[in-house]
């Protein structure tokens, strides 16, 4: 089975690199100036690294770059233009791309499934304030999950959108409620659960459902 992950030099995407390859997966995972470079905001990268998988079934797709550039912005001085741009290059177009990229080796392989790294904060039902440039993008990305998973069904390719947890990373902080480790195991089985009846789900780390 191929594993192609972005976002894997560090936290969670490393994590999921290091689990698949102790399971016999062949694991790419995507950096910006690793063994097999990715800036998934950069249409030239992206058309690079699927020449690169020329020919090659990919099984499993995650999605996991991403970034959190607003992280306790003020309300009255924070959240300036740039980084709304950069943050749905990043959290949405960047997932685009790369699924969009990719396209042949999933439809390469027999029922591929596409994994998307969203997070609580899309959902509409939780919404405590603040954060707002990140909520949106996560928003977005899940709502562009949910609409490729019904363009995607005839292909039989099933697509998941994910909360990771609140996981202590570089991006989670050290005060957060679970490990890296944690995660991890909790999204393998995920993934491994997901299939073309359940595609489209937003669910947690832990197997719940996710409110919209």
């Amino acid at each position: 089975m191929t594993v192609v992950i972005t976002g894997a030099s560090r936290g969670i995407g490393a994590g999921l690199c290091a689990a698949y390859t102790a399971r016999g997966a062949q694991v790419i995972g995507t950096t910006r100036n690793g063994e097999w470079p990715l800036e998934v905001t950069d249409p030239g990268s992206q058309a690079a690294f699927a020449e690169s998988l020329r020919n090659r079934p990919v099984e499993l797709l995650v999605c996991n770059a991403g970034v959190y550039l607003d992280k306790g912005h003020s309300l009255e001085a924070g959240y300036q233009p740039e980084l709304w741009a950069q943050s749905f290059a990043a959290n949405v177009t960047g997932v685009f791309l790369t699924i969009q990229g990719l396209l042949p080796n999933l439809r390469a392989a027999k029922n591929a499934k596409i994994a998307v790294i969203s997070s609580q904060m899309a959902s509409s039902d939780r919404a405590p304030g603040g954060s707002y440039i990140y909520r949106a993008s996560k928003a977005a990305v899940l709502n562009l999950g949910r609409n490729l998973a019904q363009d995607l069904r005839d292909d039989g390719i099933a697509v998941g959108i994910y909360h990771p947890g609140w996981v202590r990373t570089d991006m989670g902080s050290s005060a957060a409620d679970i490990s890296v480790e944690d995660a991890v195991a909790g999204l393998t089985a995920r993934f491994a659960d997901l299939n073309i009846d359940k595609t489209g789900c937003f669910e947690t780390w832990d197997g719940r459902s996710h409110p919209f």
